[in-house]
């Protein structure tokens, strides 16, 4: 039902079933929030998205109060405003005044509201926290004293994630967030994903930083510093230098990684490619041989580590693939080293992710050989837009330059690898050839596309109905996982990755991006495919020649001591 409400002395349009900040954002009035979550049940604790009611004189919470028929509203009178500047300031009360220092520092909606709602002196002063800084992670770095105890980290580790390894601690004054029994985060059930970054409001929750060991190698002239980029990568960064959503700085970002000192540059997607000549191979051994089904990528890390403790009984399920970013450090520390005539161990490569959860499968003793580690050191998206920066690169000056080859040309198959959905795609389309010898009429996949939470298709192969399912954000998984384990749903494949919506929205990419920016990220990608002619990983060139002169065969002896591995389950505190 359709009515009108009243706001700031105008008649607006509401629905029945419609929250206040429903209509304000539909109507392009900003009322600021702190702990609210688009398409989340609203908590209403934070009271910084308090409006008045005139008809009844109170102070509500527009995030969790409905609209109704008739109702006047007032979104910045002198109470409101006056309500949340004292909100603001009694967070600040015992925020650490170290701005100048933070991670966050220009990217802090705390900052910003202090900015916005003109808090120039301390009226309220409290008693600072002095809670230990947790360095413990191999991803994450937990910093107490600035956080504001909006929610937001819980609720997304809990209902999103389904890991819930952070909750509330304590009661009143002496409430903060920390994992079970206040231990230290590598000891808890935290799968690395970097969801609870991407929604911290302060810098209480970052990544952990490589970038001191970084530039010493870059400087280092003994040490020859490589580097690849995930397939996501080049469609994403542009945002970190203010450019519009989706734009796709490929070449580029080439120049702007050899201006910062790197000596080779490489495309993870060749190595996306690679992943699917061994992962489709798998697959079909599996179907053909009776082994255990439904296989499970394997690619996402935050997954793997989710499914190492919550589903060891599932781990024969994962395909024994590395990722693609430890299947290119396997390659360049083995093959590309003998080729250049260059040592393991006086090459550092280095990785450029979506993904937190990327440097904790770099330090993985699963990812290591005679104690060499296949990939030495990661950044995400944001560290790598820091680092341009911190070189004083105009990434709007920089010629565009190709990746450095063998190990750089790829297909349009492994640049879906960023997006949900994509590992799925590129595999039936290689899966198909092998199989049958031909192509897909179609390389379009569509019921495997877009940000659905949970996605099932069908593709006949010569007879044999393959069944797949493609599942994002890891609480997706459970429901799907034990829907499965039930014998409820038979299938042959499935894709899972533990962010919403892929890589593209992964825990190391920009922070603030609004829903429609990841769409076009997705959009960037889908347009990459249509438009290249090179779209599946089996016509990659230097993939064939890859295995022509070096691997022999997809899952032979060679391969499948370099690039393929397994694990095991996996014990945490609670």
């Amino acid at each position: 039902m359709s009515f009108l409400i009243e706001v700031n002395n105008k008649n607006i349009g509401a629905r029945s079933g419609e929250t206040i900040l429903d209509v304000m954002k539909r109507e392009g009035i900003n009322v600021p929030t702190l702990c609210y979550i688009k398409d989340r049940f609203p908590s209403g604790s934070c009271r910084m998205c308090v409006v008045e009611n005139t008809k009844t004189g109170r102070l509500v919470t527009a995030c969790s109060t409905p609209v109704d028929e008739g109702m006047k509203i007032q979104t910045h009178s002198p109470r409101v405003i006056e309500s949340r500047k004292t909100i603001v300031e009694l967070l600040l009360s015992n925020h650490p005044d170290d701005c100048l220092y933070c991670v966050r520092n220009k990217n802090c909606e705390l900052q910003d509201l202090s900015e916005e709602l003109q808090v120039r002196e301390r009226r309220i002063k409290g008693e600072k926290n002095k809670i230990h800084i947790d360095r413990s992670g191999a991803s994450l770095v937990r910093d107490p004293d600035k956080c504001i105890l909006c929610g937001r980290c819980v609720r997304i580790c809990e209902e999103v994630m389904g890991v819930a390894c952070i909750d509330f601690i304590d009661r009143g004054s002496k409430s903060f967030i920390g994992t079970a029994f206040d231990k230290s985060i590598n000891t808890s059930s935290c799968v690395n994903c970097g969801q609870c970054i991407m929604v911290c409001p302060t810098g209480a929750l970052s990544e952990k930083s490589h970038f001191t060991e970084l530039i010493s190698m870059l400087n280092n002239p003994e040490k020859t510093v490589v580097v690849q980029y995930a397939p996501s990568i080049s469609v994403s960064l542009a945002e970190e230098f203010n450019m519009p959503p989706g734009i796709d700085i490929n070449n580029v970002l080439n120049g702007a990684l050899r201006k910062v000192g790197f000596k080779y540059v490489f495309d993870t997607t060749f190595a996306a490619d690679l992943t699917i000549m061994e992962e489709a191979a798998e697959l079909i051994d599996r179907v053909k041989n009776g082994g255990k089904l439904p296989m499970i990528t394997s690619c996402c890390p935050g997954w793997v580590k989710f499914a190492e403790e919550f589903y060891p009984d599932m781990l024969p399920n994962l395909s024994t693939c590395k990722s693609p970013q430890q299947m290119l450090g396997a390659v360049i520390k083995s093959h590309w080293a003998e080729e250049k005539g260059a040592k393991p161990e006086d090459i550092y490569s280095v990785s450029i992710m979506p993904c937190t959860a990327k440097k904790f499968e770099a330090q993985r003793e699963e990812m290591t050989s005679m104690g060499i580690s296949d990939v030495d050191a990661v950044l995400t998206t944001r560290e790598l837009g820091q680092l341009i920066r911190m070189y004083g690169i105009d990434i709007n000056q920089i010629a565009p330059e190709t990746n450095d080859s063998p190990l750089g040309f790829r297909s349009s198959a492994g640049k879906l690898f960023g997006a949900t959905g994509g590992v799925m795609e590129a595999a039936i389309r290689t899966a198909y050839h092998m199989l049958t010898g031909e192509e897909l009429v179609r390389f379009r996949i569509e019921p495997l596309r877009g940000m659905k939470g949970c996605k099932e298709a069908s593709i006949d192969v010569n007879g044999l109905n393959l069944k797949v399912a493609v599942v994002n954000g890891l609480a997706n998984a459970r429901i799907l996982l034990d829907i499965v384990k039930r014998g409820e749903k038979e299938l042959h494949f499935i894709e899972v990755m533990a962010c919403p919506g892929g890589c593209i929205n992964g825990g190391g990419q920009h922070i603030g991006a609004s829903e429609e920016a990841v769409m076009a990220r997705m959009k960037a990608l889908y347009d990459i495919d249509d438009k290249e002619t090179v779209k599946v990983s089996h016509k990659n060139p230097e993939i064939i020649k890859l295995y022509e002169s070096f691997l022999g065969k997809p899952l032979g002896r060679k391969s499948h001591k370099l690039l393929h591995t397994d694990y095991t389950k996996r014990d945490v505190l609670l």
